[in-house]
């Protein structure tokens, strides 16, 4: 507005032109730099590199950057990039103090760089400590962990509380923890057993130890091995690509190594009047019988415990809660209650039939013990579980009764191996149920003597499904070959990538409306997630115990899955980020995983 017309910009009409001045020389001077790190509060600072930028140990994603602190001239000398510090940190008024200003609490961190200056023009906090002068976070690892972060949608911070740090050896062998050891001049990284989801970290950003191989193996340039007895989708998909080369033994040698597998399905049962009473059909009560006389017999049973899950004896319908609608289980003593909601179940009848008889489903490692050892009283009999796992056994004639994944090793190898069962395994609605029971199965067969010296497995599974006639062909790689030529059709993982979202139902719809996925991304759902049963530990991602959660698949094509982490981080970072007005639990009742491996 022109001021002819006597009006100044914020001023009232007649107002003296000098206030105009005095109040743009006010703005002027509050936008002023302040002091430089090099001044602050006067203290004594490192002459060179003052700024230090720290990496704060917390795993949030709204806060996953680095933050500039003041180098006192006292740490200079240990002050160096990769050390652990101690900051001041900390929350005041709902605002961040981003180490910018003195107070808040000491936490860890990582020392990234040492700088010049800094880009931000208020005193800085200075370093409170360092922890020690070892150089921990070295660049290689530090890349490492940005690029598993960003793959995870995750916090780098997270990623580096997973980190084995030294790389003082020369060779690490390990559990998953392993696959962040900084080995000096890595020429190789090995996984056995890419399927089994124990190398599937169950801690935010939650990656997977072949991916961080595989990660490693690009930016190091080291050789990459992946072995087993079987063979996942994602490492034929790795050599359908060109990416790898398969390693196989020739079919002559395979079938010399391996036993001889028969079947016993749908049709053999119907035909068999004893099986319908007892436990084991005629075939594998006879191989068992047999194999007794030379060695050991290996019993896998799918599920742990006693009866888990019931059925009524006269018409094999399922047993149900009443109030859920879950499903039953007998637990110690034969007292039923629900698997969804924990609550007992007393005077129950089937709604089907009417009748108030109760038969298992699937039978526990403790029942088919004590079934067994009343079928073969003279032979001992040994279990294998989660509470008690075998390491081995001798070669003297025993029934070994184990879970699947914690099979002992037979010295001389097992007489014979039984996989009872099968279908609990392949009726999973899970997307891997087939590949993982087939590598379940294989790994239990590998541990039974070749054909030339007797032994023998039986499964019992429907003969004609793809995964029972890959494990009598002893073929785990064509089985694999095949899924991925299947999912590649449909559109599932690993030829897509796939994001699960889960919370309560108007969280996650609120959550997808505010992300800005790639155009190309499609929305699954949202669906009902099993509810966690009352008093069951907690696993992560899964809902509170009692509490209804949703999920819902965000699915990108090939090559947009670095866009969907992105998009996913950012919208998840801004939800924490208002958290503060909201409440801690409305930012956090939203879980994103990248690449679940229980899609249904």
């Amino acid at each position: 507005m022109s001021s002819e017309n006597g009006v100044g910009e914020g001023g009232a009409e007649g107002a003296p032109p000098e206030q105009l001045a005095l109040i743009r020389e006010s703005v002027r001077k509050a936008k002023e730099p302040r002091a430089k790190p090099r001044t602050w509060r006067g203290a004594a600072l490192a002459e060179r590199l003052p700024v230090a930028r720290v990496l704060v140990d917390k795993g949030v994603l709204h806060l996953d950057r680095y933050f500039d602190y003041a180098v006192p001239a006292d740490l200079d000398a240990d002050a160096q990039p990769g050390v652990r510090v101690r900051v001041r940190f900390g929350a005041g008024r709902g605002r961040v103090r981003e180490g910018r200003r003195e107070g808040g609490g000491l936490i860890d961190g990582f020392l990234i760089e040492r700088l010049p200056e800094s880009d931000y023009s208020g005193p800085l906090a200075a370093l409170a400590q360092v922890v020690s002068p070892e150089r921990v976070l070295s660049p290689e690892l530090l890349g490492l962990a940005r690029a598993v972060a960003d793959r995870y949608a995750g916090s780098l911070a997270d990623v580096l509380q997973l980190a084995v740090r030294r790389g003082s050896v020369r060779a690490v062998v390990g559990t998953r923890a392993a696959m962040f050891a900084p080995v000096q001049d890595l020429g190789l990284v090995a996984l056995w057993d890419d399927g089994d989801d124990s190398h599937s970290e169950p801690h935010a950003p939650q990656p997977h130890a072949r991916d961080v191989l595989l990660l490693r193996a690009a930016q190091d340039g080291c050789g990459f091995l992946l072995g087993g007895w079987s063979c996942t989708v994602e490492a034929a998909q790795l050599v359908e690509s060109g990416w790898a080369r398969p390693l196989v033994a020739g079919r002559e040698q395979v079938r010399r190594a391996a036993p001889l597998v028969r079947t016993v399905g749908d049709l053999d049962l119907a035909r068999d009047e004893a099986a319908r009473a007892a436990r084991l059909p005629t075939l594998a009560w006879q191989v068992v019988r047999d194999a007794l006389r030379q060695g050991p017999v290996l019993v896998q049973v799918p599920r742990r415990g006693y009866v888990p899950r019931t059925a009524c004896a006269r018409c094999r319908a399922a047993a149900r809660c009443r109030h859920c609608s879950g499903p039953l289980e007998a637990r110690d003593g034969g007292a039923l209650a629900c698997g969804w909601c924990g609550r007992a179940e007393t005077g129950w009848s089937c709604p089907e039939c009417g009748s108030v008889r109760l038969r298992a489903q699937v039978v526990g490692a403790r029942r088919t013990a004590e079934e067994l050892g009343r079928a073969f009283p003279a032979v001992p009999v040994r279990t294998s579980g989660r509470e008690h796992v075998l390491d081995t056994v001798p070669a003297a004639p025993a029934l070994v009764v184990s879970t699947p994944g914690a099979e002992p090793v037979a010295e001389g190898g097992y007489a014979a191996a039984l996989l009872l069962d099968g279908w609990a395994m392949l009726a999973r609605p899970d997307l891997r149920a087939g590949e993982d029971a087939l590598r379940r199965w294989i790994a239990a067969a590998a541990l039974v003597r070749p054909q030339e010296a007797g032994g023998t497995v039986v499964a019992l599974a429907e003969p004609t499904l793809r995964p029972v006639q890959a494990l009598v062909r002893w073929d785990p790689v064509g089985h694999a070959v095949r899924e991925l030529a299947e999912r590649a059709e449909l559109g599932f993982p690993p030829v897509s990538r796939m994001a699960a979202v889960s919370g309560p139902r108007d969280a996650v719809i609120t959550f997808l409306d505010a992300v800005e996925l790639p155009a190309e991304a499609e929305v699954l759902g949202p669906v009902p997630l099993s509810v966690t049963p009352a008093g069951s530990p907690r696993r992560t991602g899964a809902p509170p115990p009692g509490e209804h959660w949703d999920r819902a698949l965000v699915r990108v094509p090939p090559g947009r899955g670095a866009a969907l982490a992105s998009a996913l981080k950012a919208a998840q970072a801004a939800r924490m980020a208002r958290g503060g007005s909201g409440g801690a639990g409305t930012a956090e009742a939203v879980r994103v995983r990248i690449d679940p491996p229980d899609i249904g």
